[in-house]
């Protein structure tokens, strides 16, 4: 495709107007907790409890003009940023993550594919469909193959003028509502499985003797209920060549480039789920430790809800450094998303847990926000899995780690600092599809650490712990190189050792570490101070330190207490707990 047609130049205060639409959007959603909300808990719990779509929230969205954030400003929308679409849809899945996805990532996924290689014509039509107010649907998910769309089952067979498609895809979201299905299907035989192709169908179109919309088969889904309910059959099915996005066999380069965008989002996404979670325990404990003047006790309520922070903005940084990448370094970002994505189980749903604790009973609750809550429970392990979930992810990594070794660490070009500083100007984005699918031995993320620490002050107590556990994340970096360069190269051809999954966990920790440091040091003091704080830096570092078995290094207690002020002053004036710190409507 033409990547000019998707570019256009930035304009003085852009950031302002993104922070207007997702305050616009926020008044628009309304305060969640009351009752007459049509975008409110109650609404969006009996629509999860009776299994259908929340026509009520998703009118509220109508109304609003979402599907104007998911088509390019070029093509008439309002896309121009990663970033802002992030801003604004976190609005969206802090009152429901199966609303985020079944109205607004899955249409974005599959538009994402077309604005990526679909023809001018392809992204004109679908362009107008969407700024109507039509869905989209994205087949991709093989579930007879742990969700392996290289394995599919889905065939096209060459004919005159297209192609003859046969198979079925069990699960395929929005597909009952969608005007637009964009589809991975094999195209071609071969030893790595079939070459597969991308396709973009207008599924009302399709001969209804040779389509069907098929029902999920199996139990009641346990999370984003009313969503993810149908799959689709095809039976020798004409299909003509117009419908191909690129050329013929390049589907499998296609989905790797697309989902860079799709694993970031939906993975930054996530934080806003957590969010609530963390407002909803909060609540529950009536504010523990508000006003404190020492560190909450290891044990309270108060101490589980200032590490639930500080999880929340450990995993928030690595988020958002790797959408900002997007603009800045896209060739790395998807080693960094896939990272984002493997991180997902392993500290958000840990931590969603942990607030838990501090609803006890009421966790059973099924009505209000701890109802809210215990859907959040449900849905939000959902988004990690799939083609894009944890083994995955690690699968993109670990082939790409003894390059990195050899090239990036402590050797590399460092990461921009543009990269660390949320909502800052960006230069235009550009669906640029000669960017290369994987990284070619840049990792700017981690070359920025050790001159990160270098810069690091060595002042009062909370500094010198930041500087400490800083400088044992650079020994972590060292000591994974060393590692990984003693290892024999994993073989394609082969089954790789557990080793190399170790030493990947290991590495996206460390990525995690080199986001926190960068943004506490990079980040604008003068727009957000608490960010500017080294207290925050610390107890993330020092988390991340407890999940790599490091653990010689004491936090002091006023790290805490610093934290735990902030967590009670953004519940208090109702603003978000991520790294954009908006206000928000309730």
């Amino acid at each position: 495709m033409n990547a000019a047609a998707l570019t256009r130049p930035s304009r003085a205060g852009e950031p302002a107007a993104g922070h207007e639409r997702v305050r616009r959007l926020e008044a628009l959603l309304g305060d969640p907790a009351e009752d007459t909300n049509p975008s409110g808990y109650r609404t969006l719990l009996a629509a999860d409890r009776a299994g259908v779509i929340c026509d009520p929230a998703e009118a509220v969205l109508d109304s609003f003009g979402m599907n104007e954030e998911f088509v390019p400003t070029a093509l008439g929308g309002r896309f121009d940023s990663p970033e802002t679409l992030l801003q604004v849809m976190r609005a969206v899945f802090r009152r429901d993550v199966g609303l985020g996805m079944g109205y607004g990532m899955t249409t974005f996924a599959a538009a994402n594919h077309v604005w990526l290689r679909g023809t001018a014509p392809q992204q004109r039509v679908l362009a107008g469909q969407l700024l109507s107010g039509s869905k989209a649907s994205l087949a991709q998910h093989e579930t007879a193959h742990a969700n392996d769309f290289v394995r599919g089952r889905v065939r096209g067979v060459p004919r005159p003028g297209g192609l003859s498609v046969t198979g079925a895809k069990q699960v395929v979201n929005n597909l009952q509502r969608a005007d637009a299905l964009v589809m991975v299907l094999s195209t071609a035989q071969g030893g790595d499985g079939g070459r597969l192709s991308t396709l973009l169908l207008d599924p009302r179109e399709l001969p209804p003797d040779r389509f069907e919309i098929t029902g999920r088969p199996g139990a009641e889904p346990v999370g984003l209920r009313g969503y993810f309910r149908t799959g689709a059959r095809f039976t020798d099915c004409p299909v003509p060549d117009s419908a191909l996005l690129g050329p013929m066999g390049s589907g499998a380069t296609t989905s790797l480039l697309a989902s860079r965008m799709s694993r970031t989002l939906v993975s930054s996404l996530a934080v806003a789920a957590v969010d609530t979670g963390l407002r909803t325990a909060l609540r529950a404990g009536r504010v523990p430790g508000a006003g404190v003047t020492a560190a909450p006790d290891p044990h309270s309520a108060a101490a589980t809800l200032t590490w639930a922070f500080v999880d929340l903005l450990l995993y928030d940084s690595l988020a958002v450094v790797t959408t900002r990448a997007l603009h800045l370094r896209p060739a790395e970002t998807s080693l960094y998303a896939a990272a984002l994505k493997s991180l997902l189980p392993k500290v958000l749903r840990d931590t969603l847990h942990d607030l838990a604790s501090v609803l006890g009973s009421r966790i059973y609750t099924r009505e209000g926000p701890a109802g809210v809550f215990h859907k959040y429970l449900r849905d939000v392990p959902i988004i990690s899995l799939g083609h894009a979930g944890t083994a995955a992810c690690q699968a993109t990594i670990i082939p790409q780690l003894p390059l990195l070794a050899r090239r990036a660490w402590f050797t590399g070009e460092q990461a921009p600092a543009a990269m660390f500083r949320p909502g800052a100007p960006l230069p235009p984005f550009s669906y640029d599809d000669d960017t290369p699918v994987l990284t070619d031995g840049r990792d700017g993320l981690s070359a920025s650490l050790p001159a990160t620490v270098a810069e690091l002050p060595t002042g009062d107590a909370v500094q010198r712990v930041l500087r400490t556990l800083a400088e044992r994340m650079v020994d972590e970096l060292r000591d994974l190189r060393g590692r990984v360069l003693a290892l024999e190269p994993p073989d394609p051809q082969r089954s790789v050792g557990p080793a190399w999954f170790a030493l990947a966990d290991r590495y996206v920790l460390v990525l995690a570490a080199a986001a926190v440091l960068g943004v506490w040091r990079r980040g604008d003091a003068h727009g957000e101070p608490f960010l500017a704080d080294p207290a925050w830096a610390a107890a993330a570092l020092y988390r991340i330190a407890g999940r790599l078995g490091i653990r010689d290094v004491e936090l002091p207690a006023e790290c805490l207490t610093r934290v735990h002020r902030e967590v009670v002053a953004r519940f208090r004036d109702p603003h978000g707990f991520d790294l954009y710190n908006m206000p928000l409507a309730g």
